[in-house]
C-alpha cells in the first residue's frame, strides 16, 4: 500500500541517501584530484619559499572543499523543498476538497461526493467520506419519507373522525349506536398508531423499558395462537403449532406477545384462503451462543426478492397501492425487529414468491445454573 507514512520514509531516506552520497563522491573527487594538485604545488611552492606551511594552497583547497559543500547543501535544500512541496499539495489538495465537501453536509448538502485518487490514507479517508455521505443523504431521504408516512397515516383517521363529527353537528349524520361504534374503531386505530410509534422511537433510542422475568416461550405462543386463532378459521387456513423443548428465557413477556401478534397478523392477513401457517421452535448454537428460535412461516403470496431488504423498514410497503385496512399501518415489521433486538436478540427473513414466507426472531438463552429453572416436557 503507497501509504503517506511509506512516502514521507521513502523521501527521508532518498534525501539522505543523497547526501551522503553527495558528500562521500565530493570527499572521494577532492583526495583523488584536488589533493593530489595541492601536494604537488605545496612541495614546489615550500622548496620556493625555504618553508612549508599553510599558504596559498592550503588555502585554495580549504576554499574549493568549502565551495563544493556549499554547493551541495545547496542542491539538497533545493531539491527537498521541491520534494517536500509537491508531496505537501498531494496531502493538502485532496484535505482541501473534502473540508469543502464537509462544509457543504454541514449545509445539508447531503449529495457531495469527493474522487479518492490514490489507495493511501487520505484514499482511505475519501472513501470513508462518500460513504457517510451516502448514509447520511439515504437517512434523510428515509427521515423525510417516514415524516410523510407518519403524517398519511394520522390524517386519514382524524380525517374520517372529524368528518363525522362534523357531519352529526350539522345534522346530516344520525349519531346511532354505529355511527359511534366507527368513530370509536378509528380513535382506537388512531390510539394503537400512536403507540406504536412512541415505542418504536423508544426502541431505536434504546430508553424502550423491559419488563425481564423467566417465562416459557410455549405459553406465550399458545397465547398467541387461541387468540387469533378465529382469524385464521374465518379464511378456513390452518394454523399449526409444533413446539419442541426448550428452557425459560429471560423476556418481557408482553412485548414478545407484541412480537408474535405482529408476525402472526401480517401471516393470516397475507395468506389466501385455505392456506397454511405453522409455528415452530426450537434451540440452535451459533458462536458459543444459544438461541431460542421461533419461527413464524405462512403459505402466501411471498415477498419479491427486491422487497426484502427493506421489509423492516418504517411504513414500508410491498405493494404501493394497498390500502390501510388490507395492509396495516407499514409500522408492525419494525416494530418487531427493535423490540427483538431489544431482548438482545436478531429477526430474519426468507421469502419465495407464490410459496410462502417465513419470519424467525432468535432470542439469547442465558446460561444455564443448576438452580436456574428449565421448562419440562411434564
Amino acid at each position: 500500500m503507497k501509504g503517506i507514512t511509506y512516502r514521507i520514509t521513502g523521501l527521508m531516506f532518498l534525501l539522505i541517501a543523497a547526501t551522503v552520497l553527495g558528500l562521500t563522491s565530493l570527499a572521494n573527487w577532492q583526495m583523488s584530484n584536488r589533493f593530489e594538485d595541492y601536494l604537488i604545488t605545496s612541495y614546489e611552492h615550500g622548496q620556493m619559499m625555504g618553508h612549508v606551511g599553510m599558504g596559498l594552497p592550503e588555502h585554495s583547497f580549504l576554499s574549493s572543499v568549502h565551495q563544493a559543500l556549499i554547493w551541495v547543501g545547496l542542491v539538497i535544500l533545493i531539491v527537498g523543498l521541491a520534494a517536500s512541496y509537491v508531496l505537501a499539495r498531494g496531502i493538502t489538495i485532496p484535505l482541501l476538497k473534502l473540508n469543502a465537501a464537509v462544509q457543504e453536509i454541514a449545509k445539508g448538502n447531503y449529495s457531495q461526493r469527493v474522487t479518492a485518487s490514490s489507495d493511501d490514507e487520505v484514499g482511505q479517508l475519501a472513501n470513508a467520506f462518500n460513504r457517510m455521505a451516502e448514509a447520511l443523504e439515504a437517512n434523510n431521504l428515509l427521515r423525510r419519507q417516514l415524516l410523510a408516512d407518519i403524517a398519511h397515516e394520522l390524517r386519514t383517521p382524524l380525517a374520517v373522525v372529524q368528518g363525522n363529527l362534523e357531519g352529526m353537528l350539522d345534522g346530516v349524520i344520525h349519531s346511532d349506536k354505529e355511527q359511534l361504534g366507527s368513530l370509536h374503531e378509528e380513535t382506537v386505530h388512531l390510539g394503537h398508531l400512536i403507540s406504536d410509534l412512541r415505542d418504536l422511537s423508544l426502541a431505536e433510542a434504546g430508553q424502550l423499558s423491559l419488563d425481564k422475568n423467566l417465562t416459557d416461550i410455549d405459553q406465550i405462543i399458545s397465547r398467541a395462537v387461541n387468540m387469533l386463532r378465529p382469524l385464521a378459521d374465518e379464511k378456513n387456513i390452518a394454523m399449526e403449532y409444533l413446539p419442541q423443548p426448550a428452557p425459560l428465557i429471560e423476556v418481557d413477556a408482553g412485548r414478545i406477545s407484541q412480537v408474535l401478534y405482529n408476525l402472526m397478523t401480517n401471516a393470516i392477513r397475507y395468506t389466501p384462503e385455505t392456506g397454511r401457517i405453522s409455528l415452530t421452535t426450537g434451540l440452535v448454537s451459533e458462536g458459543g451462543q444459544e438461541w431460542l428460535k421461533v419461527s413464524v412461516c405462512d403459505s402466501g403470496a411471498g415477498i419479491d426478492p427486491s422487497d426484502l431488504p427493506y421489509i423492516f423498514d418504517h411504513f414500508y410497503r410491498a405493494d404501493k397501492s394497498r390500502a390501510r385496512k388490507s395492509g396495516g399501518s407499514g409500522i408492525g415489521l419494525s416494530i418487531v425487529k427493535q423490540l427483538v433486538e431489544s431482548h438482545g436478540g436478531r429477526v430474519n427473513v426468507e421469502s419465495k414468491l407464490g410459496e410462502g414466507s417465513c419470519f424467525t426472531i432468535y432470542l439469547p438463552v442465558a446460561p444455564t445454573t443448576d438452580d436456574r429453572p428449565r421448562k419440562t416436557d411434564g
